[in-house]
């Protein structure tokens, strides 16, 4: 898909794992600094090991680069990162409508700390369905889960 030069691809693990890595950790340092870069440098590892190769992620290349991936485990979407540098282009909305469009419905968890993405995704028309009051590694960061169906 290609729509004002971006260009919307499947990953390629042999070249896309470490620099989508790069840009989750960019994006995650500036969307979650409550977490703490600390962590965040260790997730990168599990982010490049364990959660891309199990997703199907899609890529976002802009200006020859990648700008930002969304991953998807069914119909949830395990991440959508946007590299901070190329945020505000449209680059999430048409990662997120491409995968509506392949999928029928989405799901995703969303720190609700995370006012830019909550109000990202609230503007989409995700709507919440539940709540928890720890991440998924038992931290006291309340969670989201939103829905969208097509």
């Amino acid at each position: 898909m290609e729509d004002h030069d971006i260009l919307i691809r499947p990953l390629d693990a042999a070249t896309d794992i470490e620099t989508l890595s790069g840009i989750w950790l960019e994006a995650s340092l500036k969307a979650h600094p409550f977490i703490g870069e600390p962590r965040l440098r260790e997730q990168r590892t599990l982010i490049e090991d364990e959660y891309m190769p199990k997703a199907e992620t899609l890529v976002a290349w802009c200006d020859g680069a990648p700008a930002g991936f969304i991953s998807l485990l069914g119909t949830f979407v395990g991440a959508i990162f946007i590299a901070p540098a190329q945020q505000g282009r449209g680059i999430g909305r048409k990662l997120i409508a491409h995968a509506l469009s392949l999928k029928g419905e989405l799901s995703l968890e969303v720190y609700t700390a995370n006012d830019g993405a909550v109000r990202f995704y609230r503007a989409l028309g995700f709507t919440e369905a539940s709540r928890r009051d720890v991440d998924d590694f038992g931290y006291p960061f309340p969670n989201a889960l939103l829905k969208l169906k097509a």
